[in-house]
């Protein structure tokens, strides 16, 4: 028997982004706020129990080394099954934004696999197995708002936000995260370190009290967006065009996606009108979308597989 679902597989942002110094395995030490929005891929997964298993994943960006694939083989060995499991992937979050669109595509295999093979996998497994496939991954297995700290696999759910609208500008500027990386010279003994955890700080503190992305954008940053900005002047360019209509405008990630959160969805209507007549953001593509908590994104997962749950 065939089992079929339709996925909605959701994008991030960084709310807040922070990068301390550099660990002794490698990595950045970071502090980041991720949020969930309404952005998304679509996925259709066909299972079938099988002899042998057969991965086919239909995709025509042909994107190489595909998360999907990689995290249904580490799905199915986790449950030792054997099954012929069929991806379609519709790609509406774009590829190397700092959206997260990957690590998404990864979490939602992995939720999904379990319930329609019948099985179930212990939650803190889900969580190791995401993270060696990604570093974001871990934190779509929930959604919602979260701090995440270290590498940003280790994360903390933080109260409720409102579902405020936002809009996500994409530009097809392509940022290595690599050389972003080391664009920030971050060092252990960095002068501002202190400061900066307290800044950051202060910003969760705001979010988590008032509940609002949109309030307590003002008090937040992004490390990332210097060194990239020095970079790609046109980058920069954009985000100051849209700092003009909202204050808190920042770059997610490591970017180049660039997003805004308003008080309302005519506010929210009426800058993405806006951009789209201005000239800077000719190849721009301008989304309107809005923040989605973790009680929603936990609602929706269940809604997508409530057949086989």
């Amino acid at each position: 028997m065939i089992r079929r679902v339709r996925l909605r597989s959701l994008a991030k942002v960084n709310l807040d982004l922070r990068v301390l110094h550099k660990r002794a395995d490698g990595f950045h030490e970071l502090r980041t706020v991720f949020q969930t929005i309404s952005l998304a891929d679509t996925i259709v997964i066909e299972y079938e129990a099988a002899r042998r298993t057969v991965l086919e994943l239909d995709d025509p960006l042909a994107i190489p080394d595909n998360l999907v694939l990689r995290a249904a083989r580490a799905t199915l060995d986790a449950m030792k099954v054997h099954a012929r499991v069929r991806f379609q992937l519709q790609k509406s979050i774009p590829m190397g934004g700092g959206l997260g669109g990957g690590s998404s595509n990864a979490a939602a295999v992995m939720l999904a696999l379990p319930v329609l093979a019948g099985r179930r996998i212990p939650f803190d497994r889900l969580l190791s197995q995401g993270a060696e496939l990604g570093s974001d991954v871990p934190f779509f297995l929930t959604g919602g708002t979260a701090v995440a700290i270290g590498r940003g696999t280790e994360f903390y759910g933080l109260p409720e936000v409102a579902a405020e609208p936002i809009v996500v500008v994409t530009s097809g500027i392509k940022v290595a995260t690599g050389p972003a990386y080391g664009a920030l010279t971050r060092s252990l003994t960095s002068p501002d370190l202190s400061r900066k955890i307290s800044d950051f700080r202060l910003f969760v503190r705001t979010l988590g009290d008032l509940r609002s992305a949109r309030a307590a954008s003002t008090l937040s940053a992004n490390d990332f967006e210097s060194a990239v900005f020095s970079q790609q002047p046109l980058l920069k360019k954009m985000w100051g065009r849209l700092r003009k209509h909202a204050a808190g405008a920042r770059m997610t990630g490591s970017g180049s996606a660039l997003f805004a959160v308003f008080g309302s969805k005519a506010e929210r209507d009426l800058v993405a009108k806006t951009l789209e007549g201005d000239g800077v953001f000719e190849h721009c593509r301008v989304v309107p979308a809005s923040l989605v908590s973790g009680g929603s994104y936990r609602r929706l997962w269940r809604r997508q597989l409530a057949e086989y749950i």
